[in-house]
């Protein structure tokens, strides 16, 4: 099933509520404490975007994609779990639980404080953590200006030192944040994840970022990257002779490198491996393994350049 706004949002809401309270004495304090969570910081969220003030505010020029708990401003983070405008974590010591609000105010943009009643752990010491210039738009997402004005600040800013364009497929999740679909998620609606596309696309167009580089498939549906990936694998099952485990084949005009492993040298498992183009970036690579007494094929999804994918449909 693809991606529901109400479904995502209610089952992100439900596992977090879960996980803050099944191990407290007293869960239906720590659900009316959650409820109000919601009311403060929007809906239960799996990842930010890397735009997002809650990332972007502490890290420093050094530290862009390090994980947040790594992040001195976070320092002692602990069994956390992410909002829409902020979080909330659980450490076990009261210290530390201080020295966090005392290193989070001092960022301008983040406001911390701690919770009198307990979340995750009748011992721990919840803090919250929240992005003060965040806003929500009626539907509950990230007011689209503002996103739109963060996004556009996180793509260029490291311009200068890439070396490719990546696509929309490839980096989605990294400006919609999770859970997400092909242009919305719990954190930007339809209209600002469509606009994220515009002017990603316009970006790379430009020739800024360099090179396009085409990886993910998730444009296709699963059933075709299935199909993808069964026809090249089978080829390469069908070409395939015990005496070697690298060798070449042709198929639908294209030159098909494989490599076929077996596994535990029985003939049981074989993990077999096609590419097309240079080794180094191919233009198009899929996996899989084979179980030849029951004829079982289990395959991963291809990845690749879309043009030359869709010639193995």
């Amino acid at each position: 099933m693809g991606f529901r706004y109400p479904v995502a949002v209610a089952e992100e809401n439900a596992y977090s509520l879960q996980r803050l309270t099944q191990n407290l004495s007293d869960p239906e304090t720590g659900r009316a404490v959650f409820e109000e969570l919601l009311l403060e910081l929007g809906n239960s969220v799996e990842a930010y975007p890397d735009w997002h003030p809650i990332l972007t505010i502490p890290q420093g020029s050094s530290e862009i994609g390090v994980p947040m708990e790594s992040l001195p401003a976070y320092k002692g983070m602990d069994h956390t779990v992410f909002f829409i405008k902020g979080f909330v974590t659980c450490p076990y010591g009261e210290d530390t639980a201080d020295q966090l609000v005392n290193n989070v105010n001092a960022m301008t943009g983040l406001y911390a404080y701690r919770l009198d009643a307990a979340l995750y752990s009748d011992k721990a010491y919840p803090v919250v953590v929240r992005a003060v210039g965040v806003e929500l738009e009626g539907d509950g997402t990230i007011r689209s200006r503002d996103a739109l004005a963060w996004c556009v600040q996180e793509l260029v800013q490291n311009a200068h030192s890439a070396e490719v364009a990546e696509t929309w497929w490839n980096i989605r999740a990294n400006l919609l944040g999770r859970p997400h679909g092909s242009r919305s998620s719990t954190i930007v609606n339809q209209h600002t994840g469509s606009h994220m596309r515009k002017i990603l696309e316009a970006l790379n167009n430009s020739g800024m970022y360099g090179p396009i580089k085409e990886w993910s498939l998730d444009m296709l549906s699963k059933k075709k990257r299935d199909s993808i990936a069964q026809n090249l694998v089978l080829a390469a099952i069908a070409n395939y002779r015990n005496a070697k485990e690298r060798f070449g084949f042709e198929l639908c005009g294209e030159a098909c490198k494989a490599e076929v492993r077996d596994t535990w040298g029985d003939g049981t498992e074989l993990h077999i491996v096609v590419e097309i183009g240079e080794a180094r970036c191919p233009d198009l690579r899929v996996a899989g393994f084979y179980y030849p007494k029951s004829e079982v094929l289990e395959t991963s999804s291809p990845k690749g350049k879309r043009s030359v994918a869709e010639k193995f449909l």
